[in-house]
């Protein structure tokens, strides 16, 4: 709820669903996904985050506002999760087939890390990391810097002579797309996609570069924005 650019942004509305319920619901479609945490904070202001999240019916953890890092240490170990997965509150496209792929790729491999973000080919939104338990555990302990805390996995693969990594890439790359949701352009956006797929969760990411392609105004909305530097936190 804490967000700077667009405050309480995991809990507005897309097009009747909580943005929080609408990564939840599509993350449960994933069949590689055991379990999930929702790993929100002890402010006050996320007492309702988490009320949400229970209400659907996931298990929650709570901790540091600004050590992200130590939620994620926290959710693991009190869900004794052997491979952590990844996904950020801010991505209400979140897709299965995305997330199984990332996942399957990590689990027949003997990577501590992999994931789309390391050679980025999907649109900006459709982000899935899985990484090792002990991956976790190392950089828990010696993660030093604050934005390394932030942005929990940063020092894994700022690190790639200390962790094997796995890119999991696309083709074509669509990079350049915009799904996430961190701006009120970013919003407006979710909102008329969700709208015109019918509201639900049940269409894939290429029924939106379809409708991408079909209506290109829909990509103007937000095309002008750029991610914030992970230094800022």
């Amino acid at each position: 709820m804490g967000s700077q650019r667009l405050p309480g942004k995991v809990l507005l509305d897309i097009e009747g669903q909580t943005m929080l319920e609408r990564v939840v619901r599509r993350v449960q479609k994933a069949s590689s996904v055991d379990n999930i945490v929702v790993a929100t904070t002890t402010e006050s202001a996320d007492d309702e985050t988490a009320r949400i999240a229970a209400s659907l019916g996931v298990s929650v953890t709570r901790g540091s506002m600004e050590d992200v890092l130590d939620r994620y240490h926290n959710a693991a170990e009190e869900s004794d999760a052997k491979t952590i997965v990844r996904i950020s509150a801010d991505s209400p496209f979140v897709d299965p087939e995305v997330t199984n792929m990332v996942v399957d790729a990590f689990l027949s491999s003997d990577a501590d890390y992999a994931s789309n973000k390391l050679e980025p080919s999907f649109p900006l939104g459709l982000d899935v990391e899985a990484f090792s338990r002990e991956a976790l555990q190392r950089v828990w302990k010696e993660a030093g810097k604050s934005y390394e805390r932030a942005h929990v996995t940063l020092r894994i693969y700022s690190e790639p002579s200390d962790f094997k990594l796995l890119p999991v890439t696309t083709t074509p790359n669509r990079h350049h797309m915009r799904w996430t949701v961190d701006t009120e352009e970013d919003l407006r956006f979710a909102r008329e996609v969700f709208f015109r797929l019918g509201g639900t969760n049940d269409f894939s990411w290429r029924e939106v570069v379809e409708l991408i392609e079909r209506e290109p105004q829909l990509a103007e909305i937000n095309a002008h924005l750029r991610p914030k530097d992970v230094t800022a936190g």
